[in-house]
């Protein structure tokens, strides 16, 4: 995208200056692109020239001192309270097993969707009596994780008698992509009775703020989503707006009890 932009501008990608890098950033927040989205582009860009300078086809990088957009750690995907997605659960259950499957990994297991789709049969297994999925996670990480018992029935009947390839199939019987994945679910929200438009993401978030509702501890929730960074994990806990947990309660009964 850089190089077009340099082209589009009529600039020579190693004679770009560090102003002609922020114009670029600019023109992405001008497109309405994420901050997120700009920084990580900007971040991008400047391991591009670093590693150009490194091979010795730059003396410096233009972009060291580029300035990134700050990181907006709060979560503003919509949200799902535990009985929206018990809802969207019994409504995945009354349709097509894959249908009932997909929901499952995504609402339980807390999957992206591309972790979910890119899963083959073959990457079931059995440990330790519990029934598991090896899945390849973001930045190439591989995990094997539990499956929940009506999670592998669900599964058990989505790949009926296949023995290989992707568990999740689209009507072809090519691998399922996400286009596919995401009329899936807004169809289940359907039946279920919602008109939220909620898509694949949505139900990651669910797992999420439900797996913090339910006490399960920061660093066990960042490790079952998959999360690099824990400012990360911290975003949905923030979204919650738990007003019921804030330290101020905490603090007033330990002040309390010492007034006495």
């Amino acid at each position: 995208m850089f190089t077009a932009w340099c082209q589009q501008h009529g600039l020579h990608l190693f004679r770009a200056r560090r102003a002609d890098i922020e114009c670029f950033g600019r023109d992405m927040e001008t497109r309405g692109r994420a901050r997120a989205t700009i920084a990580r582009r900007l971040c991008t860009i400047a391991g591009f020239y670093r590693y150009a300078v490194e091979e010795e086809f730059l003396e410096h990088s233009p972009a060291v001192h580029v300035r990134r957009p700050r990181r907006d750690y709060e979560s503003h995907a919509i949200g799902l309270d535990r009985n929206e997605v018990g809802s969207l659960l019994v409504g995945a259950g009354l349709g097509a097993p894959n249908e009932h499957a997909l929901i499952s990994l995504l609402a339980i297991n807390g999957l992206r969707i591309s972790e979910a789709l890119g899963a083959d049969i073959d990457a079931l297994g059995l440990e330790r009596g519990h029934r598991t999925l090896t899945v390849l996670r973001k930045g190439g990480k591989v995990v094997t994780i539990p499956l929940a018992p009506r999670t592998a029935r669900a599964i058990d009947l989505a790949i009926g008698e296949r023995l290989d390839g992707p568990i999740f199939l689209r009507p072809d019987d090519q691998r399922m992509d996400r286009h596919c994945a995401t009329r899936i679910v807004r169809r289940v929200a359907r039946r279920a009775g919602m008109d939220k438009p909620i898509g694949p993401h949505t139900l990651r978030h669910a797992f999420i703020t439900a797996a913090l509702d339910a006490g399960v501890p920061l660093r066990d929730v960042q490790e079952a989503a998959s999360h690099a960074d824990p400012r990360t994990t911290m975003r949905y806990d923030r979204a919650r707006v738990s007003l019921d947990r804030h330290a101020t309660y905490i603090v007033t009964a330990y002040l309390a009890g010492a007034a006495r």
